[in-house]
């Protein structure tokens, strides 16, 4: 499930010692949808609280970030072999993905909004809903990106984050 596909010897067993996991990021934009399966999200910031994501360029879910400035967070359980299948496309036609590209990979599935309504699927117990405050380019396969929680679904009880004005 590991998005990230490490090179044997000593470069790929340090790699392995940082922590992943599974996480689904979701963004919309004017009706379009899109998701793409991460694993790298780590938080950067508590006061305010804000999460820093690593995902590979090229994909969908790229202009509907930009075009929005919001995205959601899923952290994914490791048996959950649907939403691998459906959000786990690679680029260039690599990898398998039971959506068409193009197509809106949500349709015909039970999802639910908090602050962004960026889709949160109820397979993901919890949730980080998301406003984008930073992408980074770094000139390599993968680009950051850095979201100010709004809002947050975790074990089914939903908290809205206060602002400061």
């Amino acid at each position: 499930m590991d998005e990230l596909q490490h090179e044997d010897g000593v470069m790929g067993g340090a790699l392995a010692r940082v922590p992943g996991g599974s996480f689904l990021m979701t963004s919309c934009y004017q009706g379009a949808r899109a998701g793409l399966l991460v694993s790298s999200v780590q938080v950067c910031a508590r006061e305010p609280t804000m999460l820093c994501v690593a995902a590979r360029k090229g994909h969908a879910i790229d202009p509907l970030i930009r075009d929005s400035r919001t995205f959601a967070i899923g952290v994914v359980e490791r048996s959950d072999t649907f939403i691998v299948r459906r959000f786990g496309a690679r680029l260039n036609g690599a990898g398998s993905a039971t959506h068409v590209e193009g197509s809106d990979p949500f349709d015909a599935m039970a999802y639910s909004t908090l602050v962004t309504s960026c889709p949160l699927l109820p397979q993901c117990g919890t949730w980080f809903d998301c406003e984008l405050v930073r992408r980074l380019d770094l000139e390599s396969d993968h680009e950051l990106f850095v979201g100010q929680v709004l809002g947050v679904v975790h074990s089914g009880s939903r908290e809205v984050v206060e602002l400061e004005a």
